[in-house]
């Protein structure tokens, strides 16, 4: 929502001072259909042609993405701790063979369908499963594992990243774009120096209108929605953070609680629940 509601503040203000300044807006209005479909033509053409098919469905996704807001909401997390939890016991007290149907078939786990949002995320649920997976073939050295996920992890980021990457490699390219179509209407008018000067004044104002266009559309719209796509992928990564820093301190052979405190300490200030929240919400759950 906040990206409508920025959306408003720009168009409103930008085109609102430039009337009330005494601005006209006939002149903009004739010409941005033409030097918006040159514009926009170019973007878009250029975005496609740099693009891989899957890269491109990313940054659409990403539009969407940033007039959601993040994935992960503060109740999502307190399920992951909850989640950990349940799986770390369980581990702890009936060792890894006791997870062996929970990990191999979690549509059928009846931990992981208490968490459908979880479950729901196939990295997520892939990250932990395959963890267990490495402790069930005697991977279970801390430092060893640590890496591991962390390599995981990264490239998983990076993949997500690729998307508002491509989406401001746009927004660099759309000023030198609103400069080629000012200067294809400069060479128009360039062609009608015949005409009388208010034909001409008229003209040239089009063409202008292209040079603000791609400089509008690059700082005003593309560029903010890139920062913002960061923003969001950098936080929804803290999630996945939380399942290595957890498994982690289990194979570093800390109590189930020990684990989920390290891992709740880890979680971006805003969505933490705090220390007696979590306690409460593990004696909720069934016993091991």
């Amino acid at each position: 929502m906040t990206m409508l509601l920025g959306l408003a503040l720009v168009f409103g203000l930008v085109f609102g001072g430039f009337m009330l300044s005494g601005g006209k807006m006939d002149i903009v209005i004739h010409a941005l259909p033409f030097e918006g479909m040159m514009i926009g033509g170019a973007a878009i053409g250029a975005f496609v042609i740099a693009n891989s098919m899957s890269v491109i469905k990313g940054a659409a996704k990403g539009v969407i993405k940033v007039m959601k807001g993040p994935k992960w909401k503060a109740k999502d997390y307190t399920d992951l701790l909850n989640l950990m939890y349940e799986l770390t016991r369980i581990y702890k007290a009936k060792g890894i063979l006791a997870l062996d149907s929970h990990i191999e078939s979690p549509k059928e786990s009846e931990i992981f369908q208490r968490y459908p949002r979880i479950a729901h995320d196939h990295f997520a649920q892939d990250l932990i499963r395959d963890s267990f997976r490495m402790l069930s073939m005697q991977f279970d050295d801390k430092y060893a594992t640590e890496d591991v996920l962390n390599r995981k992890i990264k490239k998983h980021h990076h993949e997500s990243l690729e998307a508002a990457h491509a989406i401001q490699v746009m927004a660099d390219g759309l000023p030198a774009i609103g400069i080629v179509a000012a200067v294809l209407g400069v060479i128009k008018t360039m062609s009608s120096v015949d005409q009388p000067p208010e034909i001409l004044g008229k003209m040239i104002g089009g063409a202008l209108v292209g040079t603000f266009l791609g400089v509008f559309i690059a700082y005003c719209m593309v560029a903010p929605i890139s920062g913002r796509l960061t923003q969001i992928e950098e936080e929804d990564a803290a999630f996945y953070n939380i399942i290595r820093d957890i498994f982690v301190a289990m194979v570093s052979d800390f109590p189930p609680s020990i684990c989920v405190e390290i891992g709740r300490g880890n979680i971006p200030t805003r969505m933490q629940p705090d220390f007696y929240t979590v306690e409460a919400a593990q004696k909720e759950l069934p016993a091991a």
